[in-house]
């Protein structure tokens, strides 16, 4: 990769790492459910007039849209919300490629081979970790919901394998759109019209900045980015990058909120990316092919890490 190249797929990974730490500080002024439904509305509604009609099927649209924008989101605000770290956070929603990977055996009939075997067992190892330390440092609850969110993306990964949209950036600003009205309809049902509305009157410039960053920084421009440089480069040599997205996490949010990493979580951290890595990264294995949308292709590797993906090495925070 060019230099420049190289500079972008770093700072796009330093976006994602440090929207965990926006998230942290809207939960300071947003229910985390309204927050999520707020991210997506601004996120969606500027880019829906420009990138043109869909070009996937409805079907795959909406389930995406809930698997990845309520579910997903949704259990990740809300377990942030009950005090699961953004630090700690940023690295357990990582777990989504073991996810990914074993749904995809079963679904899509994808061999994973002895490495990505090897980098699963890993990757569990590194959550175990993770839960001991936040055994000691957070909620039980927050904890299991960010272990939830990851699932729920792992799901997301493989409807989005299935769904093969040609157009990665039209598929992602359709998807934003699917779970705007179910968000509010469950932070009214959940979190009450009385809180919501007073966090909408009490809306001020850092609120907005928030917004701002979620749905315009962390959505359009990261993930934007992100395609342009799968357009330009293989998948393997973009992938790669996305494990920096945890550890510009983790570091932030000890710079910016406080938080203590603790050499647990420094454990954590190795054996989760490098597990992630062998699990996303690893070469498929001999006669492994999965048919989408009536072409048979070779399987290719789902990174860890970001806002709807072509299901190429596309992480979404």
């Amino acid at each position: 990769m060019r230099p420049v190249h190289t500079a972008l797929a770093v700072l796009v990974a330093a976006v994602w790492g440090f929207n965990f730490v926006v998230i942290e500080i809207g939960l300071g002024h947003f229910p985390p459910l309204l927050l999520s439904a707020l991210r997506f509305l601004v996120a969606a509604l500027p880019a829906v007039f420009f990138v043109g009609r869909p070009r996937t099927a409805w079907k795959w649209i909406v389930a995406v849209g809930v698997a990845l924008g309520v579910a997903k989101f949704g259990l990740l605000f809300t377990g942030m919300a009950a005090g699961m770290p953004a630090g700690l956070s940023s690295l357990v929603l990582q777990v989504q490629s073991v996810f990914t990977a074993v749904l995809a055996s079963v679904v899509l009939r994808e061999r994973p081979g002895r490495v990505r075997m090897a980098g699963m067992a890993v990757a569990l190892a590194g959550i175990a970790v993770a839960a001991v330390d936040g055994g000691t440092s957070g909620p039980v609850l927050g904890f299991t919901l960010v272990v939830a969110a990851a699932a729920c993306w792992g799901v997301s990964n493989v409807l989005t394998r299935k769904a093969s949209p040609p157009d990665a950036l039209n598929f992602m600003v359709w998807v934003c759109t699917v779970p705007v009205l179910p968000l509010f309809a469950l932070s009214l049902l959940l979190e009450g019209p009385e809180r919501d509305l007073a966090a909408l009157r009490g809306l001020d410039w850092s609120g907005a900045a928030v917004i701002g960053y979620v749905a315009w920084v962390s959505t359009v421009f990261g993930f934007g980015a992100w395609n342009h440089l799968l357009k330009r480069y293989p998948a393997s040599s973009v992938a790669p990058f996305s494990l920096l997205v945890p550890v510009f996490g983790m570091s932030s949010a000890a710079l910016v909120l406080g938080e203590d990493v603790s050499g647990l979580r420094w454990v954590a951290a190795l054996l989760l990316v490098g597990g992630v890595g062998m699990t996303s990264l690893a070469p498929a294995r001999a006669g492994t092919r999965t048919a989408v949308q009536g072409v048979d292709r070779a399987d290719t590797p789902v990174s860890a890490g970001s806002p709807p993906a072509a299901a190429a090495a596309s992480p979404a925070p």
